[in-house]
């Protein structure tokens, strides 16, 4: 949901996020529990349902690796995708994705291309294919993505579903569960928590997790990964893909810089980019920002520094008077984690 920084949506909704990460339910919290045992047997019905027409319904025919979390919003699930793909592909693999692309303007399944309109496949599947450059399929309905990724592309021998956790009708062979550094916050069900699905004693049998923090955030072991920034490259170059290197951050030093994020928790973008010395003043905006027609930045901007979930975004905005600068992220896994998650998976086919 979108909302003015000051309007009463935004401050319920600043509200609401600040009970759900306290480290133990508060007054708003418990005056909700009420709603979200109704939504935990919701949840389990619908999940029963779901397994139910998953055997039901034709799956496709190579492994599905499913990345996703256990909280509403973002954990990082999007640059671990990119870094799987990547670590896949370095294996010997000849991986696809497939994802619902959120905010999208239809349900229609569509290819993604490197000049398709995030409107209409979505961001972050729009970001996954620059990135990575492998396949890349959106849609509602992620068992009719995968087959039509199948039917497309049949070199494809491992499908990456982003954000597929709870969409059980998918048959999987791997999750992967992925949590940033606020964990599981208080620990309760929507909407008195931030959690989409009970938190257990252990992950199931078939799964893996993720920290993309510097440590674990819950009681459940998993894999640390390192989260980097890359470099920053202006606007226009990034779009056309020059391939040219990035600007070191330190060279953007003692310049004001608007840093613009329309992510999850645009403040780890923040930080990140002061940690590296860049003198900032701030721009958090919705997730999934939709970017209009008007200029997103105040009369008078020189310099902007945003993410690479934002330049998909700004096409129309390139080459203009204000210099966008576009930092990107790469998220470094663990050589044990890789090798762990290799192990479930068959053998890359010979070349």
């Amino acid at each position: 949901m979108t909302a003015a920084a000051d309007s009463p949506v935004a401050r319920a909704q600043a509200r609401l996020l600040d009970s759900w990460y306290r480290p133990r339910p508060d007054a708003l919290a418990t005056a909700l529990r009420p709603l979200a045992a109704l939504y935990g047997a919701l949840q389990r019905r619908d999940r029963r349902q779901r397994e139910q027409q998953a055997l039901r319904r034709p799956q496709p025919t190579c492994p599905v690796l499913v990345v996703g979390n256990l909280v509403l919003g973002g954990a990082g699930k999007t640059p671990t995708a990119i870094a799987l793909v990547q670590a896949l592909r370095a294996a010997g693999h000849r991986p696809g994705v497939v994802s619902r692309g959120y905010g999208r303007l239809h349900a229609a399944l569509a290819e993604v291309t490197p000049e398709s309109d995030p409107r209409q496949v979505g961001d972050e599947p729009l970001l996954i294919r620059r990135r990575t450059g492998v396949p890349v399929v959106v849609g509602r309905d992620r068992v009719a993505a995968a087959l039509a990724l199948q039917r497309e592309h049949p070199e494809v021998d491992l499908i990456v579903a982003d954000d597929g956790l709870q969409h059980r009708q998918l048959r999987r062979d791997v999750e992967l569960l992925v949590f940033d550094e606020r964990g599981i916050g208080n620990g309760l069900l929507l909407p008195a928590g931030p959690l989409r699905e009970p938190f257990g004693p252990a992950p199931g049998p078939n799964a893996l997790v993720l920290y993309n923090h510097d440590r674990a955030s819950t009681p459940w072991p998993g894999a640390v990964a390192r989260r980097r920034l890359t470099g920053a490259w202006l606007l226009d170059r990034w779009l056309a893909g020059a391939g040219d290197a990035p600007q070191p951050l330190s060279a953007l030093r003692g310049r004001p810089l608007l840093a613009m994020a329309g992510i999850a928790v645009p403040e780890r973008f923040f930080a990140a980019l002061v940690a590296a010395g860049l003198q900032i003043e701030r721009l958090p905006l919705p997730d999934h920002h939709a970017y209009g027609d008007t200029a997103p930045w105040p009369a008078g901007t020189r310099e902007v520094i945003t993410t690479e979930k934002d330049a998909v975004k700004l096409g129309a905005w390139a080459g203009r008077d204000v210099a966008v600068w576009v930092v990107g992220l790469d998220l470094e896994l663990p050589a044990d984690f890789v090798a762990a998650l290799l192990a479930r998976l068959p053998r890359a086919p010979a070349p």
